[in-house]
């Protein structure tokens, strides 16, 4: 792979944690004026929304001509990726969403952030192992992020929110290995759309069923729906999916974990100005240190002298 391929997908998944790390404001802002099934449903779709008519102006603009068998072999591959990794995103996006509702967010920051360490576990499974430097990276990850996410707070417990939150951690983590699997195989632009879609669809189901949504509230709701549909879903996940076509899952599980850091730093940035203790500012150094360690491949450099 080429040094500018390399650097290609790192750059989009960090631009994809900065525009996630931003949306926190406006979720925090949104639930207070809609329930999880209610957000999540209608800036999944929103996403989706903004999606499609560039899927169908570059289709358009290609005007390939395709007999009937390829178009039924396209479809049948596109519906095959879209499925499972919306399914993953519904499940991951809402168990985090509700688990605000029972635990503090920087223990939820933390949770979800095992799936840095899921990732090359469940990759053990498909045979897949990675260098030492990437599981020392992994470590420093963990403890930089417990350092930022909970190291100011007084108790660590596990209740039902902890459960919740650990459950978004393993649907995520599985999300990242299928986007590995089928993002080779379906376009990024259509995969995305599609993991929107179902992911909206399926919470509004539920929203209508768990919960009891009202124009006023949803209006109120807008201008933060509206910035985690069109920034945050549109622009941030298919960043993720393109970056993720050039960086090994691994590490990008540890770059997409940058949104914890940039949440923070957003925090402090923009008002009321939210100051960080100490250790939550170191826990912000150990997470870049950790994500330069994961990114030295020792056999790579061992070529590198051979050749």
């Amino acid at each position: 792979m080429k040094t500018k391929n390399k650097l290609f997908g790192p750059i989009m998944l960090i631009a994809a944690s900065m525009i996630w790390g931003l949306s926190f404001v406006a979720q925090n802002e949104g639930m207070n004026h809609v329930e999880g099934f209610t957000y999540n449903g209608i800036r999944m779709l929103i996403g989706s929304a903004v999606l499609l008519p560039l899927i169908l102006f570059r289709s358009k603009k290609n005007n390939t001509k395709l007999t009937i068998e390829e178009k039924r072999s396209i479809v049948k591959t596109n519906i095959a990726g879209i499925i499972p990794v919306g399914l993953c995103l519904f499940l991951g996006s809402n168990l985090q969403q509700f688990a605000f509702n029972y635990t503090e967010t920087g223990k939820i920051g933390f949770l979800t952030a095992l799936y840095m360490i899921f990732v090359p576990i469940f990759g053990l499974f498909l045979k897949k192992k990675p260098p030492f430097t990437i599981w020392i990276g992994v470590v420093l990850g963990l403890i930089g992020m417990y350092l930022l996410c909970v190291g100011s707070s007084e108790s660590f417990s596990i209740g039902k929110g902890e459960l919740l939150a650990i459950g978004c951690a393993v649907a995520f983590t599985v999300h990242i290995m299928v986007i590995d699997k089928y993002g080779q195989k379906v376009d990024s632009l259509v995969l995305s759309c599609g993991q929107f879609f179902v992911t909206g669809l399926l919470s509004c189901i539920l929203m209508f069923i768990f919960e009891k949504p009202s124009i006023k509230s949803i209006l109120d709701a807008g201008i933060p729906i509206l910035y985690s549909g069109v920034l945050s879903s549109g622009v941030g996940y298919t960043v993720q999916v393109v970056g993720q076509k050039y960086t090994d899952p691994t590490i990008a599980a540890m770059l997409m974990c940058l949104e914890s850091v940039f949440s923070v730093l957003f925090a402090f940035i923009m008002p009321p100005h939210e100051t960080l203790q100490a250790v939550e500012y170191i826990g912000c150094v150990v997470i870049f240190v950790a994500i330069i360690i994961a990114q030295i491949n020792p056999k790579s450099k061992k070529k590198n002298q051979l050749s």
